[in-house]
C-alpha cells in the first residue's frame, strides 16, 4: 500500500504507439496470443509511465495485466448501449490499465506522457477520466461499490449487464471487503465478478497464504459466492472460467486468480526475489535507469520472438527524452521529518521497554524498519486494518503499553476514526503517526492526498493534534508529546523532502497551543505549519515586503487543536491582519480554529484564509501548489491584493 516518490529517469525513455496495438489485433493468430502481445505491449507503455513521472506501481500493474487484456479485448461487452464495467478496487494498477485503455481509443493516447502530472492521468483511478468508472485507492470499497451499481442496474432493467470488480489480495485485510460479501449472495447479485489478485504479497513484504487469507475458496463459498480458481496469467484458463458461468445469472462469482507480482520482467516478478528478502523493490516508485533498460529489453525480445514466429515484422518503438531535472539550491537546508522520526523513536524505544510501534502494511514509507530490525517483539505488523490496529493499541494501552500507531494519514484518522475516539474516551495515551500527510506529494491523487484529518482529529477530546515544519519541531514535540506528556498525540508528518528558506528554530520552552515567529513584521500575521505551507508563507512575506515594504509577521504555530489564548494576544492584538494558511480543506482547519480564538481574546481586523475549498487535483507538487493558489507567488499576490 505503499508511495514512494522517486525521480524521474534519466536516460531515453520509449512507448509503443497505438498503432501497433491495432497491428497486434489484426494478425492472424489465436485471440489467446494476441491477448498475451497486447498485453506486453501496454507493459512497455505503463513502464515508460512510471518511469517518465518518477513513481507509479510496476508490480500491481503487470500481476493483472493479462487478464484485464483478455477482459478488454475478447469477454467484456464494451461496445452495446448497456456495456460491461470493469473497475480496480485497489487502485495500484491504475498505469495498467491506463495503458489499455489508450492503446483501445478509451483514453486519449496523449495522456500516457501525462501521468501523474496536472490535467493528467492521476496516480489513482478517477470516475472523470473516460473508463474509469469509480474512484478507487482507498481500499476495500469495490465489491460495496459494484453491488450498488448492480442494483441500479436491474432497477433499469438491464438484466445482462456485468461488472468485472478486481481485488488486491491484501486488500481482502480490510474489513469492508468481508461486510459486503453475504449481501451480494442474498440479492442474486450474480451479474458480480470479482477478480482476486492473489500474488500472495503485501505491498512490501510476503504474506503467508495459510496463516493469513486461510482457505480463500472455502470463505468466499461460505458466503454464497460461486468460487474458481485459475492461474491469472494463462489466459485460456482465465477465459473457460468466465464462460463456464454464462448461463449462472444468480449467484455473485470470484476468481482466485493466482499470479505473480512484477510478472513480464523475470527480475521484477516476486517469484525471483531471495527466500529472506525484506522487501519487494518494485511495489512503488519508479524504477532506476538500469533496471528501466533491461526490463525494457526482456520485454522487447520476448514481443519480438512471438511476432517473428507470426511471421511478421518487429515491433517499433518511440523514443522521448525524459523531462529535464530541476536544480535546487544547495545552499538552502532541505527538511526529510520520516528519518528523523525514525531516529526518536529508536531513541524513546531503548529508554521505555512500554513502547510498541504498530503497522498498517506501510513499515517502510513510516520509518519503521529499523525499529523493527531493533525490536522485533516490540513491532506488531497489523496489515491493512487501520481500524483494527487502532483498537488493538487501545487494548495495549490499557494494560500499560505506550502503544504507536502508525499508517497514511489519509487512512489513519479518517478510516479509524470511531477508534481513535472510542480509545480517547478511555484516557489513556495512543501515540498516532499519520505520514504522507497533506495535499503533497499529489502525484497519487486524492485517495491518498490527507486533507481532512485535521477536522477528523481535531476535536476528540484527550488527544493532542500537532504538524512539525521542521526536524527541529518534531523533536520538541516528540518530547513533549510522546515521551513528557500525559495525553494521546497525533503526530502529522509531511512525507516528502521540503527546502526550508528561514533560519529561525522553535524555543525549547514552547508549550502546547504556542507557536514561534520566524519572520517579524507589523502589518499583519500570518499563521501557517508543516514544511510546505509554512515555508510558502514566509517566502511569500519576503515577496510582498521586497514588492510594497509591507512587513508581515510569520508564526508557525504546529498544534492544531490547542490555542494557548495568553499566548495569542501577545501575537495578534495590535496586528492589522490575520492570515491563515491551511494544508487542509479551510474548512475544519486550522483557520477556523485560530480566528474563533483571536475572536475571543478581543482582536479584530481584517482576515484572509488560505486552503482547499474542493477536491485537490494531482500532479507534481509545484505545478498543483500553483493551481491552488499556495505556491509563494499565489500566495503573495493574493496577500498583498487583501491588504
Amino acid at each position: 500500500m505503499g508511495e514512494l516518490i522517486g525521480e524521474v529517469a534519466t536516460d531515453t525513455l520509449y512507448f509503443v504507439e497505438r498503432s501497433e496495438f491495432d497491428r497486434v489485433l489484426r494478425l492472424n493468430a489465436p485471440d489467446a496470443e494476441k491477448a498475451l502481445l497486447f498485453a506486453d505491449l501496454a507493459r512497455i507503455n505503463t513502464l515508460y509511465m512510471i518511469a517518465r513521472a518518477g513513481s507509479g506501481h510496476i508490480g500491481s500493474s503487470f500481476s493483472t495485466m493479462d487478464m484485464a487484456a483478455w477482459l478488454h479485448l475478447y469477454a467484456m461487452d464494451r461496445t452495446s448501449a448497456t456495456p460491461d464495467i470493469y473497475f480496480s478496487s485497489k487502485g495500484h494498477d491504475a498505469p495498467g490499465l491506463y495503458a489499455l485503455l489508450t492503446a483501445l481509443g478509451v483514453q486519449d493516447f496523449e495522456l500516457i506522457h501525462r501521468f501523474r502530472r496536472l490535467d493528467g492521468l492521476p496516480g489513482h483511478p478517477d470516475r472523470l477520466f473516460p473508463g474509469m468508472v469509480t474512484n478507487t485507492g482507498s481500499l476495500g470499497m469495490g465489491i460495496s461499490k459494484a453491488k450498488g451499481m448492480s442494483h441500479a442496474m436491474s432497477a433499469r432493467g438491464e438484466h445482462r449487464r456485468r461488472i468485472f470488480v478486481v481485488l488486491g489480495d491484501g486488500e481482502l485485510q480490510e474489513g469492508q471487503i468481508w461486510e459486503s460479501l453475504v449481501s451480494a449472495a442474498n440479492r442474486h447479485q450474480g451479474r458480480i465478478i470479482a477478480i482476486v489478485d492473489h500474488n500472495k504479497l503485501q505491498s512490501d513484504t510476503f504474506v503467508s497464504e495459510t496463516s493469513d487469507l486461510g482457505d480463500l475458496e472455502a470463505k468466499f463459498q461460505a458466503f454464497g459466492w460461486n468460487v474458481k480458481r485459475v492461474n491469472g496469467h494463462d489466459i485460456e484458463a482465465f477465459a473457460l472460467a468466465l464462460s463456464d458461468w454464462r448461463n449462472e445469472t444468480t449467484r455473485p462469482k470470484m476468481i482466485i486468480a493466482d499470479t505473480v507480482k512484477g510478472k513480464g520482467i523475470s527480475f521484477m516478478e516476486h517469484t525471483a526475489m531471495e527466500s529472506d528478502a525484506a522487501l519487494y523493490r518494485f511495489h512503488s516508485g519508479a524504477p532506476d535507469a538500469a533496471s528501466y533498460s533491461m526490463g525494457l529489453q526482456e520485454i522487447l525480445d520476448r514481443v519480438n520472438r512471438r511476432l517473428e514466429t507470426l511471421a511478421t515484422r518487429g515491433l517499433s518503438l518511440e523514443t522521448v527524452e525524459p523531462p529535464a531535472r530541476v536544480a535546487s539550491d544547495a545552499s538552502i537546508p532541505v527538511e526529510r521529518l520520516v528519518p528523523v522520526y525514525t531516529e526518536l523513536l529508536l531513541e524513546a524505544a531503548r529508554k521505555d521497554g512500554k513502547i510498541v510501534a504498530l503497522d498498517a502494511d506501510l513499515a517502510l514509507d513510516t520509518g519503521l524498519l529499523p525499529f523493527k530490525a531493533e525490536f522485533p517483539a516490540r513491532f506488531v505488523e497489523c496489515g491493512i486494518s487501520e481500524m483494527d490496529m487502532v483498537s488493538q493499541a487501545g487494548g495495549m494501552a490499557l494494560q500499560g503499553l505506550l502503544p504507536i500507531c502508525h499508517s497514511f494519514a489519509c487512512f489513519l484518522g479518517t478510516r479509524a476514526n470511531e477508534q481513535i475516539y472510542n480509545n480517547a474516551t478511555e484516557k489513556t495515551k495512543v501515540g498516532y503517526v499519520g505520514a504522507l500527510a497533506g495535499i503533497l506529494p499529489a502525484a497519487p491523487g486524492h485517495s491518498h492526498q490527507s486533507v481532512r484529518d485535521i477536522s477528523a482529529v481535531g476535536g476528540v477530546p484527550h488527544l493532542i493534534l500537532a504538524d512539525p515544519a521542521s526536524g527541529a519541531d518534531l523533536r520538541l514535540l516528540f518530547d513533549l508529546l510522546a515521551i513528557r506528556g500525559n495525553k494521546s498525540f497525533y503526530l502529522r508528518i509531511t512525507s516528502i523532502p521540503w527546502e526550508r528558506p528561514y533560519a529561525a528554530t522553535p524555543p525549547q520552552d514552547l508549550g502546547i497551543g504556542q507557536g514561534y515567529a520566524i519572520r517579524e513584521g507589523k502589518d499583519g500575521v500570518i499563521f501557517a505549519y508543516g514544511p510546505v505551507m509554512l515555508a510558502n508563507a514566509w517566502r511569500a512575506a519576503e515577496r510582498i515586503a521586497a514588492k510594497s515594504g509591507k512587513q508581515f509577521k510569520v508564526i508557525n504555530l504546529p498544534f492544531l487543536n490547542q490555542i494557548d489564548l495568553e499566548w495569542l494576544k501577545t501575537i495578534v492584538l495590535g496586528a492589522p491582519a490575520i492570515v491563515t494558511v491551511d494544508n487542509h480543506y479551510i474548512a475544519g482547519g486550522l483557520g477556523e480554529k485560530l480566528l474563533a480564538a483571536a475572536a475571543t481574546v478581543g482582536w479584530s481586523g481584517k482576515v484572509r484564509q488560505f486552503g482547499l475549498t474542493d477536491v485537490p487535483p494531482g500532479g507534481q507538487p509545484a505545478e498543483v501548489l500553483e493551481r491552488l493558489g499556495l505556491d509563494c507567488k499565489g500566495l503573495a499576490k493574493a496577500i498583498g491584493a487583501s491588504f
